[in-house]
Order: C-alpha cells, then structure tokens, then sequence
C-alpha cells in the first residue's frame, strides 16, 4: 500500500477512532496501521491533528458561550427557561472542559519538544 493512505488514517485517529477503524478510512490493514504508528513523525501529525481539530472546537463553542451567557442574563428576569438554563450551563462546561484540554495538549507537546531538543 502507498502512503498516500496515511492522511486518512490520521485524521481518523485524531478523532479518536480505533486502529482498525482508521485503517478502513486509508484503506490499508490494521497491521499497517500498526506500523504507521511505530513511526514518530506520523504520531506527531496526529497529535497536531487532534490539537488543531480542539482548536476548532474551542473557538466554535466560545463562539456559542455568547448566546449561552445571553441566555443566563436573560435567565435572570424570567420564571421560564429552565432547559434554557440548563443547556447554557452545559456548554459553559463544555467550552471550559474543552480549553483545559488543549491547554494540557499544549503544555505536553512543549514538553515532548523540549525533551527532544535535549536528545
């Protein structure tokens, strides 16, 4: 199999499909999967994938985190809107769930960078 395959499957892992469903994605055995991941180079672009796909998340849920504080305030001068409410707490949660965990994904690869600099 060509590695031309291999984005695919790095996409599917950053997502946090299995190996064996990212190697249905690239079309290539689990096996090759397995090899693929014995190699630091292609690790590294799924990490950097996962990380650029947290930014997107990140930003798309700060995004809505407007709408969520809009829908508290307005909370606040109505007896409705419990589910509302619910639902603004939920992403708030999320938005911050979400931003310590591409702030951790950052400090590691800082850490792996610079631990590969001092190899």
């Amino acid at each position: 199999m060509t590695t031309t395959n291999k984005p695919a499957a790095v996409l599917a892992l950053a997502q946090g499909q299995t190996n064996g469903q990212a190697a249905t994605e690239a079309g290539v055995s689990a096996r090759t999967v397995l090899r693929w991941l014995e190699d630091d180079d292609f690790r590294h672009d799924v990490d950097a994938t996962r990380t650029a796909l947290l930014r997107l998340a990140v930003g798309r849920l700060a995004a809505a985190s407007t709408k969520a504080v809009d829908t508290l305030v307005d909370a606040l001068t109505t007896e409705k809107g419990q589910a509302r409410v619910q639902a603004a707490k939920v992403l708030l949660d999320a938005c911050l769930s979400l931003r310590e965990s591409l702030d951790l994904e950052e400090r590691l690869t800082a850490l792996e960078a610079d631990r590969q600099d001092h190899h």
